[in-house]
This record gives C-alpha cells, structure tokens and sequence, in this order.
C-alpha cells in the first residue's frame, strides 16, 4: 500500500478514471444552482441530476470527479466519532447510460489494488452486495474478490422513493480487531455492521430501475452508475491514522489552534481532543461556505454558517482560547487545500474579516446566553425544581448557539438536571421543518427518452436575425415524435436557428416561422434547450407543419436589441460591483429581460447609497466611452489566462466565448449582446435589496426604459418644483429646506401657546379638589389634544403641591387617554400608579402601566373614561 498526501491521492483518483476514457469535471460550487430542494450540495451525485434525469445529455457518458460537500444533519457527532465531518470531499466515478456493473467494479477493484494505483492488500478489502444481485456478487469473484468476503445485506438497494434506484455494492477495509471498539464475537462485528474494524471506503449504486408513484419499478432506459469515495476516509488508511482527523487534511489546523491556547494539547484527553476536532472540521466548512458565496445569517445556509463559528468558538473557550481566534486559521486551511481548491487562498482576507465580525458578535451573543442561562438556572432552584426543560435548552442552542452539553454542564455545577428528550424532541421538530421545507433531498426527475433520443445536429447561429432555409428535423408533440403537426402546439428542432434559447439568466428569443411563400405557419413562445443539447422551439401552430421542409425563422429584432443592452449592462454591473465593493463579490443571479436586468450577488450588507452611485456612474461611464465589445472562441485554459471570470461554477465546454469590453470586463458568456456599449444608451439602477443569507439584487433598466423611468422622475421633480414654488429645479432643496425652518417655527410658536394654555388649564384644574377618603385627589376629563398634553399637565402638577393624586384623561380623535400620577402621601399609604391604570383601562377598552408615581393608559372607548375615574376615586377611597 503507497503513503500518499491528500492532494496525491485526490489526483491519482482522477488520473486513473481520466486514462479509463472519464471526462473530468471541477468541483461545483457548495451553493446549489437551480435546485431548491437541497440547502448544500451534499454529495457527488447531487451536482448530477441534470445528467441522470435525462434534461441534459453530457458530451462525455463517462464523468468522475472530487466534489467539495456539506452535511449537517448530525452536526452533534463532529469530534465524538472518527469519521463525523460537516464538510468533506467525495470521489466519485459516473456513467450516464455508458458502461454498468463490470466495468464499474473491474475499474474499482484495479484501483484499490493494482501496484500501480493504490495497491490494498486484497486479504483487507470486502464488499457488500443486495442478496437478488447475483450479477455483482458473480463479478466481483472475477475480479479477484475471495468469496467468503463477499457480504449479502438486504439494505444494499438505494432508494428514495421515486426516480432512479437500484442494488448497491459497498466496499470495506479491515483496519484489524486492534482498531474496533465491538469485541471481536460480537454480532455488528461484520463487513457493513456497526464497529470502528470495518471501514466502509467506497460505494457503487447500479443505478438500473425507475420507482414509479404506484410502486413499480421497471428498468431505467438508460442505466447508471454512481459511486461515491470519501477522500477523509481512504486517506486515514493510507496515512495509517486512527481516524480521519490525524491525517494531513486535519492536522497543520489542530496544531495552529494548539498555539492560540494556554498549553493544551492534542491527544492528552478526551474532552479537549473533541474540541480541537470541531474546530478543524468546522473552519473547513465556514472557509469554503464563504469562499462560494455563503454568508452568516438567521436563516438557511446562513443559520448553519453562524451555529458552526459559534460551536467552534465555543470549544475554543474550552480549551481557554479568549476571544476571536477562527479566523486566524483560514490561512492554513488554504495552504492545505490551494492545490485543488485555490478560492481559499485568495479571498482568505475577506474570509478572515466574515468570520472574525461574527466571532465578536457571538461574544455579545454569549454573554446574553450566559446571563439567560443563570436566570434559568435560579429560577428552577428558587422553584425547587431539578430539570431545566428541553425547550428552554433548545432556546439556548438555536438562538445563542449553546450546544446542549454546555448547559448539561452549567445545569450540571448547580446540581440540576435537562430534559434531554425534551431537547431532542425540539431538535428533530427543526429538522423535521426543514426537511419539508426543502423536499426530498435526493429527489431526481424521471427520463424524458423521446428528447433523450434525439441526436440530430442543430446550430444556433450568432449574429443572425432571419435564417431563410432551415430545415426541419424534429417533431414533438405530447412527448412523441411525429412527422406532422396542425394541432394548438408542438415542440421543434431545425438544423440551423437564430433563436436563442434561454440559458445563463437571458431569456430566450421570440419570433415567427414562415414557409417558403411567405405564409406564417407558427409563433415561437420559448426556446429552452433540450438534452442534447439542440435548440428547442416551443411554437403555437398557424399552419400545418412538416417534417424535411424548409422554413424562414425570424426572430424579433426588438426583443433581441433590448436583451442584448440589458446583457451587455450586466457585464458592466458585474464589473462595476466588483470595482466598488470588492473582488469577493460573486454573482448569484441574474435574470435579462429586454431592456431590463436583475442581478444577485453576494454581499454582507446593503449598499450604501455613496455605493449605489458609484456602481451606477461607473457603469453609465463605460457605456460613455463607447467601448467595441468582443467576442473571442477559445478554450477554457486559454480563456482563464485572458482573465475571463467563469459564472455559476458553469461546465463550459471544450470551446468557450469569452465577452471583452476592454480591459474592463471579461467574461465566459453564450448570450447575445451590443456589438458597442454606446448602444446600450442609459443604464439607471431602480433598486437595491436583500433576496436572501448574505445575498443582495440590483434591479435596474437601459435604453428607453430607463429614460422612460428618468422621464418619470423629472415629472415628478417638475412637480415638486411647483409646490415649493421654486424658481429652478437645483433650488428646489434649499426651498424645501426654507419651509421646513419656517414649519419648525410654526411648531415652537404653537408649542408655547399650548404650554400657556395648558398653565392656564392647570391653574383652573388644580382648583377643583376633592376627598378620597384621606387623600385629596384632581380628577377629570379635560380639553387636550392627546397623551403629551396630559403628561405635561401632570409635569405643572407635580410643582403645584395641590393633592395627592391626580387623574386626568381626554378624547382625542375618537382614541381615550388617561394619566394617574400619585404624590408622596398616596405612595406611603401603598398605592401604586401602575396598579391603579390597569384597573381603570379595561373599562374604556385598552391596557396601559408604568412606574409607581405615574402611568398611563390608551384605549378605543372614550365613552369609559367617566366610568374609569369613578372607579379610581372608589379604590383610592378604600385605602
């Protein structure tokens, strides 16, 4: 067996499944695109589902790959266990309807053993086979499988409900009886049982049937293959470390964080061990979540960012680390990985800032949870009670980021208990939630085989408006292949088209199809691509169509002008954000309409308003200098070295079209655009808002509808103009400014009429005095226009040294308010002014408090306010 680094055994799984005919593809990003049903992309197979449901048919059937992933759904097992990662890489090998099960575990086999490879020994390996798959278990004796470490189990079928499934083949490496923690007669001692001897390294789903919704299964068209290697765990046999964390990947992080603390080690027990691991696995996951363009937050991926920087920062504080310390480890997790995976490396600055501002606020998180915490903690002992309930600790874990041994452990020092089922039950109540939320994790789309199955040619043709011979090669109707259409609709492929079909967020062309005498036969209403990848032409039937004959395609020049400005537009935003806010800001988004663009991208915060102008003038600048815009086919590694920036982690192909408009913008693009930034015309941003974590969108407009919506505004300003009755429009704010003074003005000269009114009142009101009991008490209606009128009658009150209670309430647009305040004589006899307002209000319809000495009260029944004083004066008179 060879010792191997994580980035040589990385490559030689690619180099063996390239020189097996695979095409290699990068890894995607750890946000998915267009799948709503996964919060991360979680495995290998995930970044596949275009290609095993049919929508997409690869160039190359045969794909491997190391796919960066994350899982949290058992975060609380990351450092108890030795193979628990959040985040991790998966190997993997595919076939999209190309070789099947004895190429995939002949190829398998080779790697695992061959001298030339990995050379296992073949006394170590095992494998698992659903008992029905008697072809596996046949195939994998010719390998060179003994026999008797072939292992049948029921639960080797993969199935998750509908869409694809099949038999599984799992294969294990026997680290020895010395590496187990069953005894060595024990039942889960086994190939695929549950103990640390068998370490399952590889698995193999032959991808042969399709679970229908009444629960069939019938056999897939086309057949697949899917396998997924963990890289942490083939590493750690190759490394010949105990578990996943003593290998290269883990180790460079757990002896930088050895550094930051007061002399702890890694090793010396048990509980700091599980510390150091969390820290190691979690700032993998946070530095490659944020380098994709994930960001902390309340919700969705931003809520799983935020719980792991504050489970690892507290871990850091019990290994006495003080403060914010993660962030100083993105530079290592960087060096490690920078030989796959260089985005580390060089957003490491902005990675370090995101984690470090949110390590500070989870200080002042904590200290709020601590306090919490205590409360808690009191309260159960003032109570005499000996739990604190899983509710209230599952308070402490969501919101405060407190993991459940934490207050185990602070419950734990005061002699209580915690509900752990209660906890738990909370617990599985979230995932529960979100799991719906999200759908079916795994979910795949069947097959459509009738587009499948189409391999004509088709071109689409750049530049082109009106192509007048294209010829007809592709029918559909109803999912079928016909060589006629004369009903309502039909989809259409041509061997040439000068529509465009929506991709990379433009929207498709529309136009008409004509015959050859001129006649409009059908309305094009879409264009989407179809598996192979042929342009297809959604259209509503005119006249009869035939398959074999040539037809006029004519797009709609306006339409097309106007996305073709919106596209090039969002060039220049793109660049222009990157410009203004920094080279860390990804594009999330977008969506071109004509003459009008949205487009998301990743930022912390909102843009300020200084930025939104900058982004919108540098814009309008290249639109200015009147820029030629260039489009370039080249390959990929010839286009990265132009300095063209690829979106969406895309799969180009082997040729792509790098857009330029000087040095300014350079990107991988298929769509249509201007052939000169001056015919955009004007670009003017409409919004800027928060679409979701740590993403933000610009909405904006060019060409007529932004002078449109200019046009707009200036109505609006000429109006204003008007009604300020300014000479000049750039003296409209200073007019605005001149009656604002003077309203102010206005405003001081009422108030101090109100106040001599409201003395004058007083002076009148602090007359009328009558007994309660012991106590004099001033309570009335009065004439006043609301609480702050009251408030300052009471505030004359006070000096006036008249009785000791005063009750004052009004009517003010159709509202009821009332004030108690209570001198020294009323507050020594017991009575209390809050106490007092909430028996009165009730009776006029509302609620109120405050302080001993004074309250208030508002309420919807001004009718009750009479009633109200009368019950006031009958309570005070009782004391």
């Amino acid at each position: 067996m060879k010792r191997l680094t994580s980035s040589q055994f990385r490559q030689m799984f690619l180099d063996f499944f390239k020189e097996h005919g695979h095409m290699i593809l990068p890894s995607a990003s750890l946000i998915p695109q267009d799948d709503p049903t996964l919060l991360w992309v979680n495995s290998g197979v995930a970044t596949m589902k275009k290609y095993f449901d049919g929508s997409v048919v690869p160039k190359n059937h045969r794909i491997a790959s190391s796919q960066k992933s994350i899982r949290t759904n058992d975060i609380e097992n990351v450092g108890k266990t030795a193979r628990h990662q959040t985040f991790f890489e998966m190997l993997g090998n595919f076939s999209v309807g190309d070789y099947f099960k004895k190429d995939a575990i002949n190829w398998a086999w080779e790697f695992l053993t061959s001298p030339k490879w990995l050379g296992f020994d073949k006394s170590k390996l095992y494998c698992t086979v659903y008992p029905k798959d008697t072809d596996a278990q046949k195939l994998w004796e010719k390998a060179g499988m003994p026999k008797d470490h072939i292992v049948k189990l029921e639960e080797n079928f993969w199935d998750i409900g509908e869409g694809p499934c099949g038999p599984d083949s799992e294969i294990f490496y026997d680290r020895g009886q010395k590496n187990n923690n069953v005894a060595e007669d024990d039942p889960e001692n086994y190939p695929g049982g549950e103990n640390g001897r068998y370490l399952e390294i590889w698995n193999i789903v032959f991808s042969q049937y399709n679970h229908l919704p009444n629960g069939k299964y019938v056999d897939q068209p086309h057949k697949n293959i899917d396998t997924g290697m963990g890289l942490e765990r083939v590493l750690s046999i190759l490394q010949d470390a105990p578990t996943n964390f003593e290998t290269d990947l883990f180790l460079p992080i757990i002896h930088a964080t050895e550094k930051m603390t007061p002399g702890k080690k890694y090793g010396t027990n048990k509980k700091d061990t599980t510390a150091f691991k969390i820290i190691a696995d979690h700032v993998r996951a946070v530095s490659f979540a944020i380098a994709d363009g994930a960001l902390p937050s309340n919700s969705g991926r931003g809520y799983v960012l935020r719980r792991l920087i504050r489970r690892a920062d507290l871990n850091g504080q019990r290994l006495g680390i003080k403060g914010a310390f993660l962030y100083k480890l993105v530079p290592v997790v960087g060096k490690i990985m920078e030989s796959h995976y260089p985005e580390v490396t060089d957003q490491k600055s902005f990675i370090s800032n995101v984690i470090k501002n949110e390590e500070k606020r989870f200080q002042l998180t904590l200290d709020s949870g601590l306090t919490l915490l205590d409360g808690l903690i009191d309260k159960a002992k003032k109570s005499n009670k000996k739990t604190i309930s899983g509710k209230d600790a599952f308070k402490l874990f969501d919101t405060y980021g407190f993991p459940y041994e934490l207050t185990f452990e602070s419950a734990h020092d005061a002699g209580l208990k915690v509900d752990k089922k209660g906890f738990d039950a909370e617990m599985q109540a979230q995932k529960d939630r979100a799991r719906k939320a999200r759908g079916n994790l795994q979910s795949m789309g069947s097959q459509d085989v009738t587009l499948m199955n189409i391999k004509d040619k088709s071109e689409f043709e750049y530049g082109v408006n009106e192509e007048k011979h294209a010829k007809l090669l592709d029918i559909v109707v109803d999912d079928k292949l016909v060589d006629t259409a004369d009903g309502e609709h039909a989809a259409l492929i041509f061997d040439k088209t000068p529509f465009y079909a929506e991709r990379g967020g433009q929207v498709a062309d529309h136009g008409n199809i004509y015959n050859q005498d001129g006649e409009l036969v059908a309305k094009v209403t879409d264009v989407q691509h179809a598996p192979n990848d042929q342009n297809l032409h959604f259209v509503d039937i005119v006249l009869p169509l035939k398959k074999g004959q040539e037809y006029v395609l004519k797009i709609d020049q306006k339409r097309r002008s106007g996305l073709e400005h919106a596209h090039s537009a969002t060039h220049l935003l793109d660049a222009s954000l990157r410009k203004v806010l920094g080279k860390h800001t990804h594009q999330a988004g977008s969506l071109v309409e004509p003459d009008y663009l949205r487009f998301d991208f990743t930022a912390m915060d909102p843009m300020t308003t200084r930025e939104l102008q900058a982004t919108e003038e540098l814009v309008n600048q290249k639109i200015w200098e009147a820029i030629d815009v260039k489009t370039i086919v080249t390959d990929q590694e010839t286009g990265k070295k132009m300095g063209a920036i690829a979106l969406f982690n895309s799969k180009y192909g082997d040729k792509v079209r790098v857009v330029q408009m000087d040095d300014f913008s350079s990107e991988f693009c298929g769509g249509t655009h201007c052939s000169n930034t001056s015919q955009i015309g004007v670009f003017k941003i409409i919004s800027e808002s928060a679409v979701g974590a740590g993403t933000r969108r610009i909405e904006a407009v060019t060409s007529k509808k932004a002078y449109e919506y200019l046009a707009n505004r200036s109505n609006i300003l000429d109006d204003v103009q008007e009604k300020v009755k300014s000479t000049k429009p750039e003296k409209i704010i200073d007019k605005i400014n001149s009656l604002e003074s003077d309203l102010r003005d206005s405003q001081k000269q009422v108030d101090e009429l109100n106040l001599k009114i409201n003395q004058s009142k007083a002076s009148e009101l602090f007359n009328n005095v009558k007994q309660a009991g012991d106590l004099t008490v001033i309570a009335q209606k009065v004439n006043a226009k609301g609480m702050n009128d009251l408030r300052e009658l009471a505030d004359n009150w006070k000096s006036s040294n008249k009785s000791d209670v005063l009750i004052l309430a009004t009517e003010s647009n159709g509202k009821a308010n009332m004030i108690v305040s209570l001198g020294k004589k009323a507050l020594d006899k017991g009575l209390k002014a809050g106490d007092l307002i909430k028996k009165a209000a009730p009776i006029f319809g509302g609620g109120g408090g405050g302080r001993p000495n004074m309250a208030q009260a508002g309420g919807k029944k001004p009718e009750g306010l009479q009633k109200a004083i009368n019950t006031l004066i009958d309570e005070i008179s009782k004391n």
